[in-house]
């Protein structure tokens, strides 16, 4: 083992597995089990910022709606808590991405996005939410010269749809965030936030509650099943009866399996530093706070937090055999090994930075990147699932969206080819994984490759099926 793996193994070690997010002391309580019957006009099942915009939107729509929510762990256990806390303006996992699957669309899918996040935004002002959000924008930097000739290109198409992004070069990139590995970078100063994603979602929580919303965690849902005009969610010990549902668990198929064929969950793995000095401030610059990414296939995002932590996060996303979840893959330490070292030679000025927390989660991705819909018991059960990372903003739209579908509300969400079109279903197992397996060493192999992408990559991009890390 080289030196520097057993440094990094050591500061992994040292590292507390925990989200940071949600490890403070003024974390709200538990809320109750569901214990017995309840009736509801919705019930929605999952507690993360899918289920808890939607709770919050069908209240605020109709006061008079009685909603309840079901949570198997505790609201935002999931995706939600465990991000970067990078919210996104995009609906479409980037406008490159919306753009080569919905051509005709991009326009209004772009501004449904911007309206979003504004929306998204003031509501949280509106309900004295206190997610920490700053509008920094965010920054994409290239760090191979293959890299920085994609940034242009994407400069100019972006430009050509009239979307403003900030050219800089290797002067300019570095004077915002200070490492030697930056040739050049994009600034997208309007549209993403960043939030505090555990505030974010102790603050809806409180904020549903307070409209009038039930919700109950510890609650697992084992089932639905319909009866007459009214459909059962079932949990171990109680039952919702109500005639509409929606289904917000996204890398959680539970209770409606068909998710699986279109969501998979791939596990990302983050680390947090602790508080920077003023001096090592100094050293990296970083005035503006914007969310960095850089721009490879399997890529890095980072950002600051307010006490100036650096999170570190993305490159290796792993599948496990059987869309395997739980507590056992989240501390994978060869992946945190592995991003610890890429985070030093990024910032080689940092060297004596420790970590503080560890943790990992998985993200429901689909085939086209972006949220999938469906529905169950004759359209009275919607689901939305499958954000692919970008679900802090667009799960709200996402939300809205599958109310309306609920609803039988016929609107420019419920019309777009995106919602009415599921993406390409993955294979099922035992074909899934070693699909998945050879796809994530094609897509190294294009990084090795100055971003060349083989046979299979196009094979899958001709089909319409995106890749990434």
């Amino acid at each position: 083992m080289s030196q520097n793996r057993a440094k990094m193994e050591s500061l992994i070690d040292d590292a507390k597995p925990a989200v940071f997010w949600s490890d403070r002391s003024d974390r709200p309580e538990p809320l109750p089990a569901l214990s017995g019957p309840e009736d509801a006009d919705l019930t929605i099942v999952g507690g993360g910022f899918s289920g808890l915009w939607a709770a919050l939107l069908a209240c605020t729509q109709d006061p008079g709606r009685e909603v309840v929510v079901v949570e198997a762990q505790t609201c935002g256990f999931g995706a939600s808590s465990r991000n970067g806390g990078f919210c996104d303006a995009s609906l479409t996992h980037g406008f490159l991405n919306g753009l080569s699957h919905w051509p005709k669309e991009i326009g209004a899918l772009e501004r449904m996005g911007a309206e979003n996040l504004d929306e998204l935004i003031a509501t949280c002002a509106s309900h004295k939410i206190d997610a920490g959000i700053e509008r920094t924008g965010s920054l994409s930097v290239a760090t191979q010269e293959w890299q920085a000739e994609e940034l242009l290109e994407y400069h100019e198409l972006a430009a050509a749809h009239g979307i403003a992004l900030d050219r800089l070069d290797t002067e300019e990139v570095r004077a915002q965030l200070n490492s030697g590995s930056f040739l050049s970078g994009l600034w997208d100063r309007e549209g993403t936030a960043m939030v505090d994603p555990a505030r974010l979602v102790w603050g809806l929580r409180r904020a549903c509650l307070d409209l009038g919303a039930r919700i109950f965690e510890h609650s697992p849902v084992r089932g639905t099943e319909r009866q007459d005009r009214e459909i059962l969610v079932t949990t171990d010990a109680g039952v919702v009866s109500s005639p509409k549902v929606l289904v917000a668990t996204n890398a959680w198929a539970e209770p409606v399996r068909a998710i699986r064929r279109y969501v998979v969950p791939i596990y990302d793995h983050v680390l947090m530093t602790e508080p920077l000095s003023s001096e090592q401030m100094a050293l990296i610059g970083w005035g503006s706070r914007q969310g960095v990414s850089d721009s490879g296939n399997q890529f890095h995002y980072y950002r600051l937090t307010e006490d100036n932590r650096i999170l570190w996060g993305g490159f290796d996303a792993n599948y496990h055999r059987g869309n395997g979840m739980g507590p056992s893959y989240e501390l994978r330490k060869e992946s945190h090994t592995l991003v610890a070292g890429h985070f030093f030679d990024t910032f080689p000025q940092l060297e004596g930075l420790r970590f503080s927390h560890r943790w990992a989660g998985p993200i429901g991705t689909t085939s086209k990147f972006t949220a999938a819909f469906g529905t169950a018991h004759q359209g009275d059960l919607v689901w939305v699932a499958g954000y692919t990372g970008l679900g802090v903003g667009a799960s709200r739209w996402g939300a809205r969206t599958a109310l309306d579908l609920l609803d039988n509300v016929v609107s420019e969400r419920t019309e777009l080819a995106m919602v009415r079109k599921k993406p390409m279903p993955f294979p099922p197992e035992p074909l899934r994984n070693p699909v998945i397996q050879f796809t994530r060493r094609q897509i190294a192999k294009a990084d090795q490759n100055q971003g060349k992408q083989g046979a299979w990559l196009r094979l899958l991009g001709a089909f319409g099926v995106g890749f990434d890390s």
